[in-house]
């Protein structure tokens, strides 16, 4: 019995003895088996609130944690609750920081937390960071302290170079995920990847894809040769054709493909190879990436179109033609990402070809190219509802948008959890009537009983919002722009929704009403965000005074109006104000 057990022993063996008017049905050991196999976090934190046994028990068998805001607990806390955790994922800045709204150096940096997971975590095998501060020296840090650890996953993370991945690469010889995904990292050279070690053959998730240099393709090509074991490799566009031709060629068990983009000519014998390899790669499932050189090079994913169930060409600018001549081919494709340059056509083809589809994003191809020839309309959005009924998410950017369009697109599909419409004009109303939104977005919470996450957009009056507090019960995340009339349309929302846990509202006409008409919801919401809103340094004083266990946090600009709270972020927290708030945070 090592001594991480004789401590669960003794500890649950002396809350017993204070609690022996407790009964319970099970063993100690047989309930923490049964809760150890219960995925659900929300089953779990509903299961501790049973009894103190049941507390007990849940505490001592979970093995890995969601923190979604770094600042709601400390490191400290969490380690007292759950001595046992082996993977840890945690969100750092609010969502907000991915539009630049959020300053730099904000904070949610990761070095004390690892800090204190080298003392009471030393087994940590998962670390699953979206939007925090890494450094070489943290990651320097783990790569020694965790002697067991397997999983790294970056998400839109900063603050690190490839010195620190070359040091993970070098000291984690169990690792199986090295996954670096939109992150601002110091790309200093490729030669991180020759740091792995010549023995080391335990890799399955490999992603370098937003790295910017050449990297030394004889390491990575050696690497993925002995790593039998490699599910999912995406690489960046340093990586050539023939290049990708060899790596494929080593590793046809890939489920998941990631490429850069290419312009290179290939010869005939080339084409052919790289034809041959693709057809090799029977458990592919994942494609993203890809190129944008002669569409005939499109051809030699045809063999494997059959069994992909997601495709991201959200780097790449395809047409229509192209795209409807792989989807043709891709009868059991679920998830699609594309760029706006597919156009209407491309997804009249989506349509078409598609029918299990239940997940469709459109990126714009250039957000900021005024009256743009090409886009994608309300035409395309009704094609795809018309012909994929299990269309459950989707982000859709576009430059028009009618009412009526919506309207179709719920009633064809009406099992939306995840609604995202994004009119990229700010305050456009319905081009064709000249009316708001409103009846648009009324549409989406009336038929869509299942809604969880809604993004709103265009000319919007309060009447959108009483929509939402009336219909949308289920709604957990609801973010709005450039939308409102006046204050009754947030009060609307914070009074009707009650599962509501994140609310992101960015240049509304919301003010100190408003803002204060949450006083019972924050505390069970994750956060707030209001940037400028009307919301003034006084009615924020108020909040924090009126909820002290909310951090009430204003970040004000050089310059601005000392009595106006340009950015307001607010969420509940178990630690008390942080530490390390950086002067242009001013914590209420």
């Amino acid at each position: 019995m090592n001594m991480v057990e004789c401590k669960r022993k003794k500890e649950s063996q002396g809350e017993k003895n204070n609690n022996m008017d407790s009964n319970s049905d099970f063993p100690d050991e047989v309930l923490e088996r049964v809760l150890g196999m219960m995925k659900s976090r929300k089953d779990r934190s509903s299961v501790s609130l049973v009894c103190k046994e049941w507390y007990n028990a849940e505490r001592w068998s979970r093995r890995n944690v969601f923190i979604g805001n770094c600042y709601a607990v400390s490191p400290e806390i969490l380690t007292r609750r759950f001595p046992n955790i082996r993977s840890v994922t945690m969100k750092g800045k609010p969502r907000f920081s991915d539009f630049n709204l959020v300053p730099a150096n904000w904070g949610a940096d990761i070095h004390s937390w690892l800090v204190v997971f080298a003392d009471k975590y030393p087994f940590l095998e998962e670390l699953r960071l979206k939007r925090m501060a890494v450094s070489d020296e943290s990651l320097e840090f783990l790569a020694f302290s965790f002697p067991n650890f397997k999983a790294l996953s970056l998400l839109s993370c900063d603050g690190f170079s490839t010195d620190g991945l070359a040091a993970v690469a070098t000291n984690c010889k169990n690792l199986t995920e090295l996954d670096i995904q939109e992150n601002g990292v110091d790309d200093k050279s490729g030669n991180w990847l020759s740091c792995f070690p010549e023995s080391f053959t335990s890799l399955e998730i490999l992603n370098f894809a937003n790295l910017s240099n050449d990297v030394n393709f004889d390491a990575l090509e050696k690497l993925v040769a002995r790593c039998n074991s490699l599910k999912t490799l995406k690489v960046n566009k340093s990586v050539t054709l023939e290049q990708l031709q060899r790596l494929l060629v080593r590793a046809p068990q890939l489920c998941e493909l990631g490429t850069g983009s290419f312009s290179q000519e290939l010869t005939g014998q080339q084409y052919s190879e790289l034809e041959r390899a693709f057809n090799n790669c029977r458990s592919l499932h994942t494609l993203s990436g890809l190129w944008v050189a002669s569409a005939q090079y499109h051809q030699v994913l045809y063999p494997v179109c059959t069994n992909l169930t997601f495709l991201n060409f959200s780097y790449a600018p395809l047409d229509s033609e192209g795209l409807s001549k792989l989807l043709v081919r891709c009868p059991n494709l679920r998830r699609l990402w594309v760029l706006d340059t597919v156009e209407d056509k491309g997804l009249e083809a989506v349509g078409s070809y598609c029918p299990l589809l239940e997940e469709l994003r459109v990126f714009p191809g250039d957000p900021f190219e005024e009256g743009a020839a090409h886009g994608v309309t309300e035409s395309g959005f009704i094609a795809v509802s018309e012909g994929c009924r299990k269309l459950h998410y989707v982000l859709y950017f576009c430059r028009q948008m009618t009412n009526a369009a919506v309207a179709t697109v719920v009633e064809n599909c009406p099992d939306f959890t995840h609604f995202r419409l994004c009119i990229m004009t700010p305050g456009q109303p319905d081009y064709q009537t000249g009316e708001p939104m409103d009846e648009a977005f009324g549409a989406v919470v009336k038929t869509c009983t299942k809604l969880q996450r809604l993004a709103v957009s265009g000319s919007l009056t309060d009447l959108t919002f009483e929509y939402i507090g009336k219909y949308a019960k289920n709604l957990e995340t609801l973010s709005v722009a450039f939308a409102g009339s006046s204050d009754w349309a947030m009060q609307c929302v914070l009074v009707g929704c009650p599962k509501l846990r994140k609310l992101e509202i960015r240049d509304s006409p919301f003010g100190n009403a408003a803002l204060l008409s949450g006083f019972d919801k924050y505390e069970s919401m994750r956060s707030l965000w209001m940037s400028d809103c009307k919301v003034t340094m006084n009615g924020c004083r108020l909040l924090a005074q009126e909820r002290p266990r909310l951090n009430v946090e204003v970040m004000q600009e050089e310059g601005g109006d000392d009595s106006q709270a340009g950015k307001l972020y607010v969420y509940r927290s178990v630690a008390g104000p942080r530490r390390d708030a950086p002067p242009f945070v001013l914590t209420l």
